[in-house]
């Protein structure tokens, strides 16, 4: 089932991935051409690279709506809709729940901002997206299918970090992510990769 859902899941390069699972949702769409009109946009935080409103524009459509936190929010036009870590929402019948995102050992997202990350369900299956988070207590508390989790270091968490993180959370499939557009390459991709043969299932998507 996870395998198959994962079909659905493409990457757009940086943090940013569109699910086509019976509606389509965005997460932080950053330097995207365009592409099918979103049903919803998930917006973890304000930083450039993730809340762009110009990108933002290519998708959306008079009945989009975005979720986000309320920092990204002000920069945001249409159905916008904010929430904090720990609240719940439901919008056309998926499900979503705002999680924190921060750093634990960086100063880039404090965790007094409440910047999230996400864990959205659809068609039965739970997807998280971290956000630029390190690898935080908050994530053994998650039960996910598909973990996509930011590996590049610098601003979020490094790949073994990230190693880390995917041994907590065991999903049933991890997806590296947060490389190949500012900081971090294939190579961290590949070596969160390498870390969890055996343990954990990583698919590394290629940029559409």
């Amino acid at each position: 089932m996870v395998e198959e859902f994962a079909k659905k899941i493409t990457w757009l390069g940086h943090d940013g991935f569109r699910i086509d699972a019976g509606k389509t949702v965005y997460f932080d769409p950053y330097q995207i051409t365009g592409g099918p009109e979103a049903d919803l946009i998930l917006i973890s935080h304000e930083h450039f690279d993730h809340c762009s409103p110009e990108d933002v524009a290519k998708i959306q459509g008079p009945k989009t709506v975005i979720v986000t936190e309320k920092d990204s929010a002000k920069k945001l036009e249409g159905d916008v809709r904010v929430m904090a870590p720990g609240q719940s929402l439901t919008v056309e019948d998926v499900k979503i729940k705002a999680l924190p995102s921060y750093n634990t050992d960086k100063d880039f997202h404090p965790k007094d901002n409440d910047w999230l990350g996400f864990v959205v369900e659809m068609e039965g299956v739970r997807i998280y997206h971290a956000g630029d988070s390190d690898f935080i207590p908050e994530m053994r508390e998650l039960d996910v299918d598909i973990a996509l989790l930011p590996v590049s270091g610098t601003y979020v968490m490094t790949d073994e970090q990230a190693v880390e993180a995917a041994l907590a959370i065991k999903p049933k499939l991890a997806i590296p992510m947060h490389y190949g557009a500012i900081v971090g390459d294939e190579q961290n991709a590949l070596n969160f990769k390498k870390a969890l043969e055996g343990k954990v299932p990583v698919m590394i998507l290629q940029k559409a």
